[in-house]
């Protein structure tokens, strides 16, 4: 019975070792572009895939092959799930990482010739396009956190109410959330170049300054997305116990002190996911901002320039810094940038909400 654990351990470890070898064979050929292949009659079989999926194998072979009796549903439970974590690990969490390395390199989408280091870290912070960027992303960001939240908080009250056709209602206000943000965005720049100008017979279109352009994109923003978040509202304001509102209204409460005292205090946890969707999504805003304004807008001095970006948002930054302007290492740090704000906002936020949901 030993000789067979033995064995088996040794099996699992060669094959624990091979699968690691493997992985981390086809990884480096991915950061090298280096491209085997083999040619199998009129197959062609790239290398670099080969040993990511055998590699893969090998490891759940030597998972497998664990002598352990304890851990051995732990390890069919893993293999289970290996598909998903591995296409996560594959399309996300890998990516990440040479998305870093790329960072520290001048590359171009396609190699790399030098190390840089921190140059591309270094020069975002001295470039005024960006900073001007991060600037307006984060005032994009508070306003909407506010309204967005207010306004789909309002219509979640209203659609919970008696009145005839709330089911259309709710349906009418969640309906700009399923059209697409390049679509939409397309939709409102006819509104506000064509239809809108007829009918407040102004010359001017709301996009043609920076500051009517900054608003009509937090108006689209906010007509967008706040159906979507009322949805999430009416949830939560459908958990709270009718037996306590019934006692409230028996005990001669009105309805405003319905609504602050018992309602909000009650649905505290819906009010913190509401506000980490719409914290996450305003940051990461970019279809809107490209089919509405595409970033245009003069902006005469700031940072002693004269910027062209006046509503250019980071993330549409990010993007034209790697597809206009090729400079792929340095979006790419630009990116890590936005990754690590994004994530610091995101727990501060949900931090401070689990605090107040205590104290309610």
């Amino acid at each position: 019975m030993n000789d067979n654990n033995s064995s088996k351990k040794i099996l699992s470890l060669v094959l624990l070792l091979l699968g690691a070898v493997l992985m981390v064979a086809a990884l480096w050929m991915d950061i090298t572009k280096t491209y085997l292949v083999v040619n199998m009659g009129s197959v062609k079989i790239a290398l670099r895939g080969l040993f990511l999926v055998l590699g893969a194998l090998l490891i759940l072979a030597g998972l497998y092959y664990i002598p352990t009796v304890l851990h051995h549903r732990a390890i069919i439970n893993f293999i289970f799930l290996f598909p998903l974590l591995f296409t996560f690990a594959v399309t996300v969490i890998i990516p990440m990482f040479v998305g870093v390395f790329y960072s520290f390199t001048d590359w171009n989408g396609v190699s790399y010739t030098r190390m840089v280091g921190f140059e591309n870290y270094a020069a975002m912070f001295k470039e005024p396009a960006f900073i001007w960027s991060l600037l307006l992303t984060v005032l994009f960001v508070v306003i909407n956190m506010i309204m967005v939240n207010l306004v789909a908080f309002l219509l979640a009250l209203l659609c919970t109410t008696k009145l005839k056709g709330v089911g259309f209602f709710r349906a009418a206000y969640f309906l700009p959330n399923l059209i697409g943000g390049i679509v939409l965005g397309y939709i409102w720049q006819f509104i506000f170049s064509n239809v809108l100008t007829k009918l407040l017979n102004s010359p001017h279109s709301a996009l043609a300054t920076t500051n009517t352009a900054f608003i009509a994109i937090i108006v689209v923003y906010i007509w967008q997305y706040a159906g979507y978040i009322m949805l999430i509202y009416i949830n939560g304001l459908a958990t709270v116990p009718k037996d306590v509102l019934e006692a409230a209204q028996i005990d001669g409460a009105s309805d405003m002190k319905t609504l602050f005292e018992i309602k909000i205090p009650m649905i505290a946890a819906t009010f913190t996911i509401c506000t980490f969707l719409t914290l996450t999504s305003a940051f990461k805003q970019f279809d809107v901002n490209l089919a509405l304004t595409n970033g245009v807008g003069t902006v005469r001095n700031f940072m002693g320039a004269r910027l062209s970006n006046g509503t250019q948002m980071i993330a549409l930054n990010i993007y034209n810094t790697a597809f206009a302007r090729d400079q792929y290492g340095y979006a790419q740090a630009k990116a890590i940038l936005f990754f690590i704000i994004l994530a610091c906002v995101s727990l501060v936020q949900v931090r401070i909400s689990n605090k107040k949901e205590v104290e309610m």
